[in-house]
Formats: structure tokens, sequence, C-alpha cells
């Protein structure tokens, strides 16, 4: 760290790379004096994986933070809006059996609970309609805002579907040409690790020698630096997850004015779930499944079933079905030394509530705000950075067996995802204290949760969950239940109006990819 520039060199480009190279050079900082220098080293013989195309709304800040509009967004890379998650057949084997985890929160949250009020008094409307508009707005279709809405503000809250090769292309297309980011189309041949065990330079297959400070893995679950030369270990979560296999496919659009759901659509079968996910032209679609419960065959027909009930005029035989395997899990650490792991080489489990991408901006942010001079605070910040990171996979795997062990379908998977020896030891703590009280914000606690207290009330509701010891408010409640009262009244004044004022989804897009105007 004594060089006259602070090189940062970001192996493996993808939505992980090419997000950390935008935020770190969007900020244009320097180091001890040093400017800063991002480089991109990617493989051009290795395909974008490409297959979550789920974000969360963070990745509108992000967008802004480094300075793409988005209406390039929307007409680059066929994106669309999302609002949350529909879950069918989840909770039992009814396939009409659905609830809705939206991104707004439930109203006042801050200083009201409305869980409450709901067990007591409001079981007969869904739980999501109860206290937010937004499970609404999704059931109509609609877009979370007005064509005359300026980019990235809203009417309810909203993140984006895309196709990840066409993102991935538009972050690297930004990066060089607005950010000023160095790009190498280059394979990593060798890594030189310095005496201390750092990385001291890449050697790549162009015969170039390159130096750096800082070294971000974002090599996909190759984990080039991270795993295969810096040889960190892997935890495996699969005894509480079990999925670790997934079939993949793209379903063109039978029409160009299809509608398009403004939700993810998250659908529970035999032995696992099928995402479905609306961009403009095409519906990513894939079943995510346990190889121990069922074959990449039955796994075949059961989408190709799914694929004719929402799309009959496709036929699947004449798609392309890609399987996929993985081990869920993360690394022991992400950062060792001056390597950081970014992405799929840190870790992945399982795409259901779509955190990977909100956790490569986590990562991307901590990385640009902390970049540290020497030697002593590298070794403080990537302490910190394993403390913060640890406690986010931790919390994903709570969050994603919960759906599991509420679940009450039968079948073989079903039963061994709710068997209490696969559960996470939070989680079962959890359960118990929600026995007698809605989660609020001790059960979420830090600044930087992925998931809020409230995604645990959307899930816990809407799968049906009823406590054993809730007694309804308190014999002092009275003042409070009068402003629970406004509130329920003003949710639904509000859901009135937005569904009379929002164009639907489909509208929205075409008017901002200019196909048509908005009427």
């Amino acid at each position: 760290m004594h060089d006259a520039t602070y090189r940062i060199i970001i192996v493996g480009g993808g939505s992980a790379g090419w997000i950390t190279a935008c935020v770190i050079a969007a900020a244009r900082r320097s180091v001890a004096g040093r400017p800063v220098e991002v480089v991109v080293v990617e493989s051009p013989d290795i395909p974008t994986i490409g297959v979550g195309e789920g974000t969360w709304p963070s990745m509108r800040a992000t967008l802004q933070k480094i300075g793409i509009p988005e209406s390039a967004l929307v007409r680059e890379c066929d994106a669309t809006f999302k609002q949350g998650t529909q879950f069918t057949a989840w909770a039992e084997d009814r396939g009409d059996q659905r609830y809705c985890h939206p991104f707004s929160l439930p109203a006042e949250y801050s200083s009201l609970n409305l869980a409450g009020y709901w067990l007591t008094y409001g079981r007969d409307v869904p739980f999501a309609d109860f206290v937010t508009p937004q499970g609404k707005v999704i059931e109509a279709g609609l877009a979370p805002k007005q064509q005359a809405t300026p980019d990235y503000a809203f009417n309810v809250n909203y993140a984006y579907h895309f196709d990840a090769a066409k993102f991935a292309r538009l972050l690297h297309r930004h990066a060089v040409d607005e950010l000023g980011i160095e790009y190498l189309a280059c394979n990593v041949e060798d890594v030189e690790l310095a005496p201390g065990g750092d990385i001291g330079a890449l050697v790549l297959d162009s015969g170039r020698r390159l130096h750096g400070d800082l070294f971000v893995d974002c090599t996909g679950p190759r984990a080039l630096l991270i795993g295969r030369h810096l040889g960190v270990g892997f935890v495996s979560v699969q005894e509480c997850l079990l999925n670790d296999a997934a079939i993949a496919v793209q379903v063109p659009r039978g029409r160009p004015d299809e509608p398009i759901a403004s939700a993810t659509r998250a659908t529970a079968v035999e032995a696992g779930w099928i995402w479905d996910i609306g961009l403009q032209t095409r519906r990513g679609i894939g079943y995510v499944y346990s190889t121990a419960h069922t074959d990449e065959a039955r796994a075949s027909e059961i989408l190709g079933q799914y694929i004719r009930r929402t799309s009959p005029e496709v036929r699947p035989q004449d798609l392309s079905f890609r399987p996929i395997r993985f081990e869920p899990g993360f690394r022991r650490d992400f950062w060792v030394g001056n390597c950081v792991a970014v992405g799929l080489s840190g870790g992945f489990v399982e795409p259901l509530e779509a955190s990977a991408l909100a956790l490569v901006e986590q990562c991307a942010s901590f990385i640009s705000a902390q970049l540290p001079a020497s030697g002593e605070i590298m070794a403080a910040a990537a302490r910190r950075f394993n403390a913060k990171i640890h406690y986010h996979w931790e919390r994903i795997v709570e969050f994603l067996k919960l759906h599991y062990v509420l679940s009450r379908r039968d079948g073989e998977y079903w039963r061994d995802c709710r068997a209490r020896s696969s559960w996470p030891g939070g989680l079962a703590d959890k359960l118990a204290l929600w026995d007698q009280q809605p989660p609020w914000h001790d059960d979420a606690p830090r600044v930087d949760e992925l998931f809020p207290s409230a995604s645990y009330q959307y899930v816990l509701y809407g799968m049906g969950f009823r406590p054993r010891y809730h007694s309804g408010p308190g014999p002092d409640a009275g003042a409070e239940t009068s402003r629970v009262d406004r509130v329920l009244h003003e949710n639904n004044e509000k859901a009135r109006r937005l569904l009379a004022l929002l164009p639907a989804n489909r509208e929205l897009i075409d008017a901002m990819t200019s196909l048509r105007g908005v009427a």
C-alpha cells in the first residue's frame, strides 16, 4: 500500500462485479491522498450465470448513486417493476391459496404494530391488505407510480425484474464510459501471494502481471481467489435448506400487450417451488428443488405442467431447459487479507425472496465506504465486514426457513422441510416468542437488516400462523384503538385512490419504452 495509485482489482464481471466496480468508482474517493483506480478483469470464456432477475427497493438507491437513469434500465434490460412476492399454495396444497409479501411497510410501522389488532379483529381480511394498500395494487397488476412521476420516485415502494445479462452489459458500458473503470477481458492464469499471505499480483493470460491493493473476488461459485487460492472453507446449510438444484427456462410472451405481473410469483409444488418473473418480452421461470426428493426428469415434467397451465400457447418441448446444481451455504470468512468475496463467490442458498443482489449492494457499499489505507486498517475492516456478512447470511437462512417451517403441505419433501431438527436456533426462539406477541422492532433490531420485522409478519400471517397465547390489545389500548381506526380508514382510502390512479404495469413500461402511449 505505498504506490501512487490505490488500485482495486475486481476479478469477474456479472452483476456482482459490475455493481461493486460502479459503486466504488462513483464515490470518486482517494485513500490517504492516493487516487483510487478500479480495474475489472473478466474472463471472455465464462458466461454470466444470469438466473437471478429480481431485486429489492435498495437497487433504486444504488442505480441513482452510480448515475444510471431509470429509463435506461427499463429500455435496455427488458426491465419491469416489482412490488413484492406473491406466494401460491405454500401454506397448504390448495392451488388457490395465496398471500403477498409487499415491499411497503405496514402503515405507521415505526410506532404502531397493527399485527395485534389484525389478530384480534381483522382475520377476515388478508394481513397484507389490512396493513397496507400495496397488496391490492399488486393483485390488480398495477404499476408503482404514474407516467409523470420522476425516475426512482413512487406512489408505492418498488424494485425491478430485469434480464441479468443485459443488466451486466449496461453496468459494464456505464462503468467504462462514464466512471473511468479499466476493463481487461482476460483469464487469470496464476495468483502470486506476497510473503505475508496477501495477494500480491494476478498473472493474466495476456502476459500482464496485475498488482493491486485490494482484490475483490466476483468469480461466482468458482471462488477463484477466496476459495481456490486462499483456501477459505465453505459452510454448508443443506441440512436446514434442502434445495440444491434448479431448472430454469425462458418463456416468450404470447402477445406484445400481455399483462405483466407486479410481483414475483412463487408457487409451491411437490418437491420445491417455481419462480415466475415477468419481463417485457418473456417470463423467467424455474423450479427449485431437492435432489434427495425428486430427479431432473420429474422436475422437468412438473415445470412443463406449470408452463402449459400459465402459458397455454407455448409448447414446453420447444423451450430450452437449463439445469443448475448448487450447494446451499456460504464462506467461513468473506474478507481474508486483502481479498474480499462478493456475490456467489461468498455464498448462495436459493433464490427465494431474491436476497442475492441486495447482499451484493451491501457488500459494495461497505467496501466503498471503508477502503483501508493500511494493513492495520485492512485487518479491522475485514473483521467488521466478516461479522456483518455472517450476520446477514444467518438471517437469510433463518428467514427463508420460516417459509418452509410454517407450511402445512403434505409429502415427504415438505415434512422433511418442517422437521424440527433442521430449524436454525434463532428461528426456534423467535417462533416461541411469536406465540404470545407479534414480531416487531426487537426481532430485527439493526438498521442494516436485510429483512425487517415487517417481513416476518407478512410471511407468518400470510402462511396462517396463529399464536397460542395472544390476548389482544390491553385494557389501556383505548386511545391507540382510535388511532388504529384512523389508520385503517386511511389505508382503505389510499387503496381506493391508487386503484383509480395508477396505470397497469404493462402500460407504464410501454410508455417508458415509447412502444405506445398511456391513454
